[in-house]
């Protein structure tokens, strides 16, 4: 697809946020509630320096930014195009100070950054590992949505790589995948420390999970409430319309 043909397919969206807004690519993966909900989940202290791993067209960074003001935010993709989008959004917050864009493979993180250790990295990171039925596997939504381009044991050791100790590791995923995100997180001494479980009804079960892990630290996991997203009449509940409307974030 030529570049002229990739900005058709371009819109610019309102993130409801300190008048932030994102230019979204249809032809790649647009953001969706995961984002959100890892941008409000995850937390940055003034003066910490915050790692996104496969950070897409830069949703995350911008979101946490709104919301952790003081740190400073840097995002890694790999596709070009979604790169690309990532650089021209922090360009079009203004927020080139506090947020960069890198450019590189999530498996090349530890040299990609000369040893460079972060407070805080956090990954929405593709959820699939079945490969059948992908008709383009070398597309950008193929490759945002399966592990093509890298796998959960590459996600989780790039970020224990590029962590301080006692830095802490913040990611969305699924619950079915709950036992072995466990398991790769302590082969990369990651240590689950706070997860909460995100459910679409009060009676449904949950399809997302949020999690915050340590680097070095003790055994011991905080459950809390779940976070349910919709009401009975399909409304958005107030917990997760304010974090949409901007309600949370700091003025």
């Amino acid at each position: 697809m030529t570049d002229y043909a990739m900005q058709l397919n371009e819109r610019i969206d309102d993130l409801q946020c300190k008048g932030y807004r994102l230019i979204q690519n249809t032809a790649c993966f647009c953001f969706g509630m995961d984002a959100v909900l890892l941008s409000s989940f995850a937390k940055a202290e003034k003066g910490q320096q915050v790692l996104d791993l496969g950070t897409g067209n830069g949703v995350i960074p911008i979101l946490m930014h709104a919301k952790n003001p003081g740190a400073h935010f840097t995002g890694l993709e790999i596709q070009d195009t979604s790169y690309s989008l990532a650089v021209r959004n922090v360009e079009l917050n203004g927020l080139g100070e506090e947020i960069e864009m890198v450019h590189g493979d999530i498996k090349e993180a530890k040299p990609l950054f000369c040893g460079k250790l972060f407070d805080v990295v956090t990954s929405n990171p593709p959820y699939m590992t079945e490969k059948h039925g992908i008709v383009n596997p070398g597309s950008a939504k193929a490759i945002a949505r399966h592990e093509l381009a890298c796998t959960l044991d590459d996600v989780i050791g790039a970020a224990a790589d590029c962590l301080k100790v006692r830095g802490r590791f913040y990611m969305v995923h699924r619950p079915k995948r709950l036992v072995e995100i466990f398991s790769v997180m302590g082969k990369h001494g990651l240590e689950p420390k706070r997860m909460r479980m995100i459910h679409p009804y009060s009676d449904k079960p949950s399809n997302m999970v949020l999690i915050e892990a340590v680097k070095g630290g003790r055994t011991q996991l905080d459950t809390e409430p779940p976070l349910i997203v919709y009401n009975r009449d399909g409304s958005y509940t107030d917990e997760l319309l304010k974090m949409y409307n901007g309600d949370q974030y700091e003025k």
